[in-house]
């Protein structure tokens, strides 16, 4: 008995030392509590470089109100959903709302993984004379517009007049491929590859 006393009367006294020593860190170590751990990513460079590569019109917002932030971005060229396309941002309110495409013929896989399996509900909503069918599930909600080629998808936490001012500001543009002439050639001017998604 006097063995598992002294055994339990270590462990509290290692508790309390280990519990001094983490408010000694808290105290002591400079922090700012009121500091925010997501941080803001620069998207023009990827959103440019993507353009000239990806098979399809990339979308990106332009225009989108001040308090906005972009948080992430990515591209996978090959992937078991197509050609693959990402924009995350925050709204003002901390809200999560993100641009997802893909040209993958598996569409409703695509819209289930990006949506977190939101159903499609209620009648398409028009923007700019296009059509995106909404969805809404239990985590996420969004609108969808599947084209011949690409299907885009706004999607996240926040609620649709926030996703319908992602859809609003969105710009779908392909751009030009670099052009390689041999050594002590010129090469022809490009031709502009600007396009905007068939209706």
């Amino acid at each position: 008995m006097r063995g598992e006393n002294r055994t339990v009367q270590n462990l509290v006294l290692s508790l309390g030392v280990t519990m001094v020593a983490a408010a000694g860190i808290y105290v002591f170590i400079p922090h700012d509590d009121s500091k925010d751990p997501i941080k803001t990513v620069n998207t023009r460079v990827e959103v440019d470089q993507v353009r000239r590569t990806a098979p399809y019109a990339v979308a990106a917002p332009e225009g989108l109100p001040k308090g906005w932030r972009a948080t992430s971005v990515s591209y996978r060229g090959k992937s078991d959903l197509g050609a693959v396309w990402h924009l995350g941002y925050l709204t003002p309110d901390k809200e999560y709302v993100g641009v997802e495409q893909s040209d993958t013929d598996r569409v409703r896989q695509y819209v289930a993984d990006v949506t977190h399996k939101a159903k499609q509900r209620g009648g398409a909503v028009e923007v700019d004379g296009r059509k995106w069918n909404r969805y809404a599930g239990e985590k996420y909600n969004a609108l969808v517009r599947e084209e011949p080629g690409v299907t885009t998808v706004v999607t996240g936490t926040a609620p649709e007049r926030d996703l319908l001012r992602m859809v609003d500001a969105l710009e779908m543009k392909k751009g030009q491929r670099p052009s390689f002439a041999p050594q002590g050639t010129e090469s022809a001017p490009a031709k502009s590859a600007s396009a905007k998604p068939a209706e």
